[in-house]
């Protein structure tokens, strides 16, 4: 009998030995059940192949030809990546649906001996969970969002709130992605639907009682929107901003966007990105900075001309600042200090 989901905090304790993700590798890679392991039944290739004979021929020769690759699929993972499973092995198994590409590893692998269940209603069940968490329910946490100009810290920020025992969403962390232009880490960021199964794993696991520390974010992180629930809670959520000198914030961005540094070309086109909003001066004088390699000059001008004056506009359209941290450095022992002053303060 197919296996009911239970709520998503309750996922990690559903106590079998493996999850199967049967479906391609293109499904797998845009979204998956947390901690699923992909062992296809059909290839890219082979799903789009059995997908043009169901509509172009017949289901029926669709059907004996899926069956003669899933039987082949499965003979590889059980001769591969299954063949050091013990007698006692206990897999839970989906597909798109909990149809046929499931149904058909698990009679296989029961065959054998294992005891393999199947996900009722497969990935579609599990991504109409998180999709209602996120989109549809109001959320049951309570956000308290961490602010400030670029450059005052606030990812580390959270890692000291983290350490101190604090409820904790890094959502940059979770997007890969630094939220500004000059934001990309090394690689594309997840799809959407990726994102939101890190976020409703990283939110399921909380307290609702206590508060959830997040960086203050627009509604766009990267190329990643952040979805409707979580964003209107983030905008009526207290907001703490940190304040830090110019100097400083110039340091920990030329530390935290070393491979920037690293790559001029790179450097060039997003600064070059930035001509819609200053004069072509101003523009061919960070050029100059960066191909000078004075990185210090570069990071404050982009500070105080570009990205502290859109924060600024930004913050006037938000609700009132909750309380400000004063960071005289940004050293770890200053931000450690910081985070146990966030944490003390009250109403929040």
């Amino acid at each position: 009998m197919p296996l009911a989901l239970p709520p998503l905090p309750d996922l990690p304790r559903l106590g079998f030995d493996d999850i199967i993700d049967v479906r391609s590798p293109a499904e797998y890679a845009e979204d998956h059940m947390p901690g699923a392991i992909s062992l296809p039944v059909l290839s890219n290739e082979e799903r789009a192949r059995v997908g043009t004979i169901y509509k172009q021929v017949d289901p029926f020769a669709a059907r004996k030809v899926g069956a003669a690759l899933v039987s082949r699929n499965a003979a590889a993972h059980i001769e591969g990546p299954l063949a050091d499973r013990n007698g006692g092995w206990r897999p839970l198994v989906y597909c798109w649906r909990g149809g046929q590409r499931s149904g058909s590893f698990a009679v296989i692998l029961n065959q054998i001996g294992w005891r393999a269940e199947v996900v009722e209603g497969g990935y579609r069940a599990y991504r109409r969970m998180v999709a209602a968490m996120l989109h549809d329910d109001p959320l049951p946490w309570s956000p308290v969002l961490i602010d400030g100009n670029t450059g005052t810290a606030k990812t580390r920020l959270l890692h000291h709130l983290a350490a101190q025992g604090a409820q904790v969403v890094d959502l940059e962390a979770l997007a890969e992605h630094r939220g500004s232009l000059f934001g990309g880490l090394s690689g594309p960021q997840p799809a959407q639907k990726m994102f939101e199964s890190r976020l409703a794993g990283a939110l399921a696991g909380l307290d609702p009682a206590r508060p959830v520390y997040l960086e203050a974010e627009s509604n766009k992180i990267g190329d990643i929107l952040i979805p409707g629930s979580l964003w209107k809670a983030m905008l009526g959520a207290p907001r703490i901003a940190v304040a830090a000198p110019l100097a400083d914030r110039a340091r920990h961005l030329i530390d935290t966007y070393a491979e920037l540094t690293g790559d001029p070309a790179a450097l060039s086109t997003i600064i070059d990105a930035l001509r819609p909003y200053h004069a072509a001066d101003q523009i061919a004088d960070w050029q100059a900075q960066a191909k000078a390699r004075e990185f210090s000059a570069l990071a404050q001008g982009l500070m105080r001309d570009h990205y502290d004056p859109r924060y600024a506009r930004s913050t006037a359209r938000k609700a009132a600042v909750a309380a400000t941290v004063p960071l005289n450095d940004l050293s770890e022992g200053t931000l450690r200090s910081a985070a146990a002053q966030i944490l003390s303060i009250k109403g929040v």
